[in-house]
């Protein structure tokens, strides 16, 4: 076997038998990746090259905004924003069937969408929402069901970490991709919305809830308008050309403190231990992202895209069936992987596949970051979903049995992203950003 033959091997069979054994999805991508490159480097230069392609990886301005985002998000978090934004949300539901879960649903998009984390929206939101339904007679797995399915939204929903890490590998556009995430991730929500409503719709007792006068209703409103400003300012900012995301990252941590502050929800004491929370997501963060560049330097080398292209092409040349398999492969490995590193390895193997039939990157980039976010929400290794089943108190059993019909309308939305462009190139070509 040539060199380059076997360091491929070796990267992907070296992978997949760490991740068997349990070894964190960092370190399995940078030992495999520091074997392949010793194959065809030797050792010294293997180590040599493997650090300057860290490096390399990280060293990135658009990078920034990765630790400021989470930082904005952890602020948030602990900021009693999202007990305003719940309130917010009751108001906007009104009186439909199945109120407080649908409440639930557009809680964690609008909080999803300011923070920027499915998981921070789950604990959130799901902490607050979830015995409030239980009080109300709601089924508690369907409540936790409903928390979990629904929190990725605002992943999508900008501004959103995996759009940044997606743009970094791809080399596109992080103001386009923000704005074409606006109707996969609302769409997401809408989702989630129609299966509350046909499940209170067999559950008569659940179509009664509290009536809020008007003068409440704009009182919550008013009172949500100065966390919801958040996104009409960093969005708003950068399609305005004012700032760049990484700037605007930094005004959105400026912004969501100053917010807390005024809600009196922090104190300056527990700024370390926020500050150290963000550390430490980022610090994971930024070492996947590291370890990630290695292993795109091993594929390009090895022609892993180009190997993977002529196999699906061996298959069929068919491109709606070369989509389907590459939309399986995307539901598949958001079982086993988390997010972050499942759009680092598989942006650079599959984009120049979908290339290759005229399919934009902007249009890719949605279709790659929802398949992973439903990953998020799948056993075995959904983080959403133990996530949301810890905040609900519950085992995760019966929780996945009552997402199974979230899961199904998520897979159609899934579907209808992919065959349907304009979901994702209508509002940035119409901003003129594509």
């Amino acid at each position: 076997m040539d060199p380059v033959s076997l360091a491929a091997l070796l990267l992907l069979v070296g992978i997949a038998v760490l991740l068997v054994i349990g070894a964190p999805i960092s370190v399995a991508v940078g030992l495999s990746s520091l074997a392949a490159m010793f194959v065809f480097l030797g050792t010294e230069d293997g180590v040599l090259t493997a650090a300057q392609q860290i490096f390399r990886g990280i060293n990135s301005f658009p990078l920034l905004a990765i630790p400021f985002f989470v930082l904005a998000g952890v602020i948030m978090n602990n900021g009693g924003i999202a007990l305003r934004l719940i309130d917010a949300s009751k108001v906007l539901v009104g009186r439909a069937p199945g109120s407080l879960a649908q409440t639930n649903v557009a809680a964690n998009a609008l909080f999803g969408a300011i923070s920027g984390s499915g998981v921070a929206a789950a604990a959130a939101v799901g902490s607050v929402m979830t015995p409030l339904q239980e009080k109300e007679r709601y089924d508690r797995s369907f409540a936790a069901a409903a928390n979990i399915a629904s929190a990725p939204s605002g992943m999508l929903i900008p501004p959103s970490n995996l759009m940044i890490v997606y743009s970094l590998v791809s080399g596109t556009s992080v103001a386009a991709l923000f704005v074409g995430g606006y109707l996969p991730g609302i769409a997401w929500a809408l989702v989630c919305m129609v299966a509350v409503h046909l499940y209170a719709r067999t559950r008569p007792e659940l179509r009664v809830t509290e009536r809020i006068g008007l003068t409440r209703s704009l009182k919550v409103l008013l009172d949500a308008v100065p966390a919801l400003l958040l996104i009409v300012v960093v969005i708003g900012g950068i399609l305005a050309g004012f700032f760049t995301a990484t700037e605007a990252s930094c005004i959105a941590v400026l912004y969501a403190l100053a917010l807390s502050f005024v809600y009196r929800a922090i104190s300056v004491r527990q700024l370390p231990g926020i500050l150290m929370d963000a550390a430490r997501t980022t610090a994971v963060v930024m070492f996947l992202i590291g370890v990630s560049t290695v292993m795109g330097f091993v594929l390009s080398f090895a022609r892993v895209p180009q190997m993977v292209a002529e196999g699906l092409f061996g298959i069929t040349t068919n491109p709606v069936l070369i989509l389907l398999m590459i939309a399986l492969v995307l539901l598949v490995v958001g079982c086993f992987m988390d997010a972050t590193p499942a759009v680092l390895i598989f942006t650079p193997i599959f984009l120049p596949v979908v290339e290759n039939f005229g399919i934009h990157p902007v249009h890719f980039g949605m279709m790659i970051v929802l398949g992973v976010c439903i990953g998020t929400i799948t056993p075995p290794v959904g983080t959403i979903l133990f996530v949301g089943a810890k905040v609900a108190d519950l085992a995760i059993e019966p929780v996945v049995r009552r997402l199974i019909p979230f899961f199904v309308a998520l897979v159609v939305v899934f579907v209808v992203v992919i065959f349907t462009p304009g979901l994702s190139l209508w509002l940035p070509g119409l901003l003129g950003l594509l």
